[in-house]
């Protein structure tokens, strides 16, 4: 086998079907448009939302809700998580370099530690927010909370 014949596999490629080109292409004549109307002439594109003029939908609805914009989202951890952490890699430090290591955030992503689960290690953990119950059960234990 060389380069020189090489082709794509069997039924893998088809010829693209050449319209307005002719009455003998099958697709003379109207160049598959139908008769007249709109969506008959060139140049024709209809913006999105448009219902044939019909008031759409997206303006016949009330505008409603309300987006804060100085909402800061944090992705939340577990103490479960963090115990998990904690006892499979003995780990005593938990922070950002840790978190990202282990796909538990992005470099971009505010973490905060939620309080579900139990945590009986002694852990340093490094977050930019905890919950109440987490600091309680952290420095329950021995360990610390510290922001970011």
């Amino acid at each position: 086998m060389d380069l020189s014949n090489l082709k794509p596999a069997q039924g893998s490629t088809k010829t693209t079907k050449r319209i307005g080109r002719g009455q003998g292409s099958g697709g003379g004549g109207t160049a598959t448009r139908g008769h007249k109307g709109q969506k008959s002439r060139s140049g024709y594109s209809r913006r999105f939302g448009f219902e044939g003029g019909q008031m759409p939908i997206y303006r016949r609805l009330p505008k409603f809700g309300f987006t804060n914009i100085n909402r800061v989202e944090h992705r939340g951890i577990n103490l479960d998580v963090i115990q998990e952490i904690a006892s499979t890699r003995n780990i005593e430090v938990i922070d950002m370099a840790v978190f990202l290591e282990l796909g538990l955030a992005s470099k971009n992503d505010k973490i905060k530690i939620l309080g579900r689960g139990e945590l009986t290690a002694k852990v340093e953990i490094k977050a930019h927010a905890f919950s109440a119950s987490a600091v309680k059960a952290i420095e329950a234990n021995g360990g610390q909370a510290i922001k970011i």
